[in-house]
This record gives structure tokens, C-alpha cells and sequence, in this order.
């Protein structure tokens, strides 16, 4: 599909090594990925434009190493911006996008997955959502999964907050509240710390809240460590460093079933899902106004 050519452009990016293969299992190249990106871009950029970014780079495709990045580097195409903020040891430059050439950018730099903070766009300070990413252990079935999403989108609805799911593209499951008008930190990481160690203490052969692995046999790890500042989740419609260039790919609650398993959509068939749908299951996500109730931290 890319072609014989050494370097290419695309949307007024170059790529460099177009038709190096990324993803050995599916054959997906570079540009292959990078017009995967260009045709979801408009669904996927709402949730990543003007904040900073984690990402996973693997230069040499997804079989070879891999790595996080979180910070600006010398050699990154000037359509990924810097984020300048404030750590413990003084100011860094953070990786950021505004448009589509910054998705472009990003897979250029070997970037395959792409994971935004919680935070409201430009606004680093306060969450714009709270995330409850549900990790099994290898022994749990995915029907137990679901069970799980199911029980902490009951269990939100019941204090006000409306939520929606989504596969994360590996294992699990992730459930997200947006929250609007953003709230600070500290208590959005008290509340969803609180919620998760109350399912936990609720079902304590099922779920656990803490993130030891030894303690974690046969139960769900209900991670809520995704709601403090600096902390990441993987973006809706991001592919995954995983074979076949999985996809962590929003749901509508009706669609959550023992059929579609975590890892069931990929660069090639999102595309397609996307364009037979007939709305967007996330419609939603960001029009809603809810915030979490105040009293509920008492």
C-alpha cells in the first residue's frame, strides 16, 4: 500500500520510510498507520488536543523495543508541540498535539499508542473525566469483566454521574465519567480511590483496589491510579504496541457482550465500525454537565 518511495508526504507531513512495516503480524506499515489516523481523526482528537501526552515509540515497529516518553525531544517533527510544565526538578517540555499533522507526527516518530492526561484541554490543574480502568488477572473470564463495567456504571449512576466504556485494546475494560466543569485533582483522586476500595470491600473474592500483583489471583484489579496529575490512560481510537495494531475503541453500553472481547478491533476494522455506525456512541461524552457531588466526600 505505501509504495517504493523512501519519503513521503502526507497531509503536508513527511514520512520518511513509508512502507517499513510496524505491525509484522497484519503488515501494516508506516503510512498505513499514519492514514489511519488521518481517517479518525476527528473522532479521536477531542480527546487528546492541548493536553500532555504519554506515549509508547517502538522505532522498530511492534516487535521490537518499545518505550514510554512523556518529554519533548531533539528531533520531533514541529507539528508535536511543546507543553512546558512544572515538575518537582523545575520545568520540562511535554509532548502535545493540536491537529491532525501532530497524529501524523507522532507515528513518523514510531509512536503506536497514544495516552493523554485526564485533564481539561490546556487546563493541566483540573480532570475533565475520571477513568476506573478494570484489569483482570489471567484467570479471570471476560463475562466477568463486563459484570464488572456493568456494576461501577450502576454504581456511578446511582451518586449522578452518567458513564461510558470502552475496550482498552489489550485485556480489559475502561469506564470513564467526564466531568464538566473540571474539578481538581486531589479530590477526584480521593473520590474514585474511595469507590474503588467500597467495590473492593463489597466483593473481596472479586475486585481488588490495590495494585499488587501477588494479591491480585482470580480478581479484578480496579485501578483508579489513572486520576492524579501525571497519570494516563489510553486514548479512545489509539492503536495499542500489541499484534495486530489494536485498538482501545468506544462502546455503547447495548454493544458490551461476550462477543466483542477487549481486543477485538484493530487498524483495519475500525475504520469500517466507524462508518457503519449509525451514531456515535459517545455522542455524549462531551456535552454532558455533571461534577461529582460534594457531599459524597464526607
Amino acid at each position: 500500500m505505501a509504495g517504493r518511495e523512501r519519503n513521503r508526504g502526507l497531509n503536508g507531513v513527511k514520512l520518511t520510510h513509508p512502507a517499513r512495516v510496524l505491525y509484522p503480524e497484519s503488515g501494516l506499515t508506516k503510512e498505513d498507520l499514519a492514514r489511519y489516523y488521518v481517517e479518525i481523526a476527528d473522532d479521536l482528537l477531542p480527546h487528546v488536543i492541548a493536553k500532555p501526552l504519554s506515549v509508547v515509540r517502538c522505532p522498530d515497529g511492534q516487535a521490537g523495543d518499545c518505550f514510554y516518553q512523556k518529554h519533548l525531544s531533539a528531533g520531533m517533527p514541529t507539528a508535536i508541540h511543546p507543553m512546558r510544565l512544572k515538575e518537582s526538578g523545575g520545568y520540562k517540555q511535554y509532548v502535545s498535539v493540536r491537529d491532525v499533522h501532530g497524529l501524523i507526527a507522532l507515528v513518523q516518530f514510531g509512536v503506536l499508542e497514544i495516552h493523554p492526561w485526564g485533564c481539561a484541554p490546556g487546563k493541566i490543574e483540573v480532570a475533565d473525566r475520571v477513568v476506573f480502568d478494570l484489569d483482570p488477572d489471567p484467570a479471570v473470564k471476560w463475562p466477568r469483566v463486563i459484570a464488572a463495567a456493568k456494576e461501577v456504571r450502576e454504581r456511578l449512576t446511582a451518586i449522578g454521574l452518567q458513564s461510558f466504556v470502552k475496550t482498552t485494546g489489550g485485556k480489559g475494560l475502561h469506564v470513564v465519567a467526564p466531568l464538566s466543569p473540571p474539578m481538581p485533582w486531589d479530590p477526584v483522586k480521593n473520590f474514585t480511590q474511595a469507590f474503588a476500595a467500597q467495590m473492593a470491600a463489597d466483593a473481596p473474592g472479586d475486585y481488588i483496589a490495590k495494585s499488587s500483583k501477588a494479591a491480585r489471583r482470580g480478581k479484578i484489579f480496579i485501578d483508579y491510579l489513572r486520576n492524579q496529575r501525571g497519570a494516563t490512560s489510553v486514548a479512545p481510537y489509539s492503536t495499542r504496541a500489541k499484534p495486530g495494531a489494536t485498538v482501545s475503541m468506544p462502546l455503547d453500553w447495548s454493544e458490551l457482550s461476550a462477543r466483542v472481547k477487549s481486543d477485538a478491533f484493530d487498524a483495519n476494522n475500525t475504520p469500517r465500525r466507524l462508518k457503519r455506525l449509525q451514531r456515535d456512541p459517545w455522542r455524549e461524552f462531551f456535552a454532558l454537565r455533571q461534577t461529582i457531588d460534594r457531599k459524597l466526600f464526607k
